[in-house]
């Protein structure tokens, strides 16, 4: 659903949430208590400090914004675990309502940002009605979740019939790194083990592409190698080494960039990527 109008200036709609558990307070929606999430307390705001500058943040906002184009909601995106507003803030660009929910710090810097509806809880503390939402965003959340079948159960029951799921996720599980420890992640998904938690929980994949193929080598030799050889960093996830993670040597940008060029024409075109770092699926509701 666009909410762009004939001037190609986005509306940007104010949304009640369908939820009787949700007051709104200094400019967003609140529940009575918020929930505790395996995610480090100072990842939003050191992700926050990088997020404008990083290739990473940008090509991922790129591939999303295209396969929601390809596979539009037919209402607003509530965005689960949306962080900062970074994603969020991208969709609303291009022409999409959305409702951010992110129980951390990140709902003020949402705020912050312009987004312009934000709920600060959890998907259990917001209490949504069952069948009330046309698609739902989970950006590499459900990795932070410990048991994801009842998380996708919980998401199925919220969604209207045919409702969307938009969904990425960090890959392949040989490149597990002290990095994925710190980040609080539960795994990392193969394609076949992605697909399978939609299937076996109620959805039907329209689309699911690996991306970020170039930087496999960079994370195996970068990350996997030292942590297999019990080489540890300084156990944070603190502004220095989040900034460090998100810049590029000169010398890999060119090839980055050619990278991220092919991969968004193959996405736009609704063709997979072979292979890649991050998984991207788009789910509907069975």
């Amino acid at each position: 659903m666009s909410n762009v109008d004939d001037a190609g200036l986005l509306k940007k709609l104010i949304i009640r949430p369908p939820s009787e558990n949700l007051s709104f307070e200094d400019g967003m929606w609140r529940p009575s208590t918020v929930a505790k999430v395996s995610y480090p307390e100072v990842g939003n705001d050191a992700c926050f400090a990088v997020e404008d500058r990083s290739y990473w943040f940008r090509h991922r906002n790129d591939v999303i914004v295209a396969a929601i184009k390809r596979f539009p909601p037919s209402g607003p995106i509530y965005d689960i675990g949306g962080g900062n507003g970074f994603v969020s803030l991208a969709m609303e660009t291009a022409g999409h309502s959305v409702v951010l929910v992110e129980p951390g710090s990140g709902a003020a810097n949402a705020l912050r940002r312009g987004v312009t509806n934000v709920v600060h809880g959890s998907l259990e503390d917001a209490a949504f009605s069952p069948s009330s939402i046309a698609a739902v965003a989970v950006f590499d959340v459900v990795e932070h979740v410990e048991h994801e079948d009842r998380f996708f159960k919980h998401i199925h029951q919220l969604l209207a019939p045919s409702g969307k799921v938009y969904c990425t996720v960090p890959a392949a599980r040989w490149l597990w790194s002290e990095e994925d420890d710190l980040a609080g992640h539960f795994r990392r998904y193969t394609p076949a083990s992605l697909r399978q938690s939609f299937v076996r929980n109620g959805f039907d994949v329209e689309f699911l592409s690996p991306f970020f193929s170039w930087l496999h080598l960079p994370i195996f030799a970068f990350r996997t190698v030292p942590y297999r050889l019990g080489l540890r960093r300084s156990g944070s996830m603190g502004t220095a080494a989040v900034q460090a993670d998100h810049s590029l040597p000169a010398i890999l940008r060119p090839i980055a960039e050619t990278s991220h060029r092919w991969e968004l024409n193959r996405i736009r075109r609704g063709d997979t990527v072979p292979f890649g770092t991050s998984l991207l699926c788009v789910g509907r509701r069975s």
